[in-house]
Formats: structure tokens, sequence, C-alpha cells
């Protein structure tokens, strides 16, 4: 039986070598849990860490009774991570953060409310607590895949975000699909997105995954596959049937 079922919410939290940061983790996803609005859970999604990060997750979860974990065999990356996560939830929510704990659990409860009206709803940094050079990175990726996708969204690499999980298990799976969250909502003809501002924090411990290339390059890269992934899209919607799906 997967017990996420038993929940409203599942938050991801996709980690990759950030054992130095697991202690925290739990605290903090510990005191969000008997604060948050809906009924939650945590699912930690270890990307095949090479170091004591999965010994430290085991010991997490055999402590909190509402954590869970899965581990890669390999490190897969961050979309895979996410689709693993999306595909392992049975909540009637599904979100996600980084274990860098750079945004704070308890904004969740500033994204919920709104999922009774949206598909997806998105943190937006307002006060980025980043070098200038990593904000201007963000700033010129954000620009350039607004222009290539037309999605509109401010901030999609903001790592706080929430979905129904119906929505995010249909999502495309594809290397660099986190970029494109609010775009894949769209095309779904769904409810769409809403973007609310929440909190952001240096990072304490571990050090970042992204790199000039895998945070600009490689974004600018996946734009042109979406374009080419849009245009192919299949959307159907069936008028009438006598078998239940």
């Amino acid at each position: 039986m997967n017990r996420t079922a038993e929940y409203e919410l599942t938050v991801i939290v996709p980690l990759y070598n950030e054992e130095g940061n697991i202690s925290e983790l739990e605290k903090r996803l510990t005191a969000y849990l008997q604060n948050s609005i809906c009924k939650t859970c945590v699912l930690f999604v270890n990307d095949g860490s090479a170091d004591g990060s999965l010994e430290s997750l085991k010991e997490t979860c055999s402590r909190c009774r509402d954590f869970y974990y899965i581990s890669f065999g390999r490190n897969c990356g961050l979309s895979a991570a996410l689709k693993a996560g999306f595909d392992y939830a049975c909540s009637v929510y599904v979100g996600y953060m980084d274990a860098d704990l750079q945004t704070d659990p308890e904004d969740f409860n500033l994204l919920l409310p709104y999922l009774k009206d949206y598909d997806m709803v998105t943190g937006v940094r307002v006060r980025r607590n980043d070098s200038p050079f990593k904000r201007f990175q963000s700033r010129f990726a954000n620009s350039f895949r607004r222009m290539m996708t037309n999605d509109g969204a401010t901030d999609t690499g903001c790592p706080l975000k929430v979905f129904r999980t119906s929505v995010a298990k249909e999502f495309p799976m594809f290397t660099g699909m986190h970029r494109f969250f609010p775009a894949l909502v769209l095309l779904q003809n769904g409810a769409g997105y809403k973007e609310v501002p929440v909190r952001h924090y240096k990072r304490n411990a571990g050090v970042s995954k992204f790199t000039i290339w895998n945070r600009m390059a490689a974004s600018l890269a996946d734009c042109f596959a979406y374009r080419w992934m849009r245009s192919r899209y299949i959307r159907y919607s069936v008028a009438e049937s006598d078998i239940e799906r």
C-alpha cells in the first residue's frame, strides 16, 4: 500500500549530496507538518548521492512517521527525481522544495489555498539572497524562456511549487522538465497557474549543483526542445464512452 494516499499533500524533496542539510531539513519539515493547513507527508528522493545522504535519510525516516524516501541507484538529475516523486505520490496534491533550504517549507501554506482555482501554484523569490552573477544568470534565462515559451512565468527556478497531483502525473518526461512547469501546465488547457511571493535565504550547508552550463547553456537548449515538443503535443477530449477509465 502506498502510504502517501493517506495524505492530502506530499512534499517532494529531491537531494543529491546534501548530508549536511538533512538534520536541519528534518527539523524544519517536522515543524511545518505540525502547522500545515492540510494533512501532509514528505517524500525524499535521493538522486544517487555519493556521500552519507542515504544513510541519514533512512535514520530520519525511521524517526518520523510522516517521512518516506526513495533512492536512485545512480545520479539521474533533478527532473528525473521530480518525475519519480510525482509517479510515487498518491495524495490529492503534490509539492516540492529543494534540500538546500533556501526556501521555507512554511510558505507552502501561502500557496495551497490557490489550488482550488489553479492546477499549479508557484513561488516567486521577491528578495533573492544569491550573488549578483547568479541573479543575472537567472534573469537572463527566465527572459529567454518567456520569449520562447510565452508562458508569462516570472521565476520558474523558484524551488517551491504545488500542483494537483493528477496534473503533475501527466507532464511529459524529459531532462530539463523542471524549468518548464508553467508552460507544461498551460499545454494541458486546464486551470493554469498562479504566482505567489515567497521568502528566499542563503544556502547554509553543502554546495550548489548548478553551474553556468546547466543553469544557462543547457536551459537555453531545452527551450528549443520544448518548442519542438509543443508543436507535436497530443491533446484530445472524449465526447462519449461506454467504458470507465
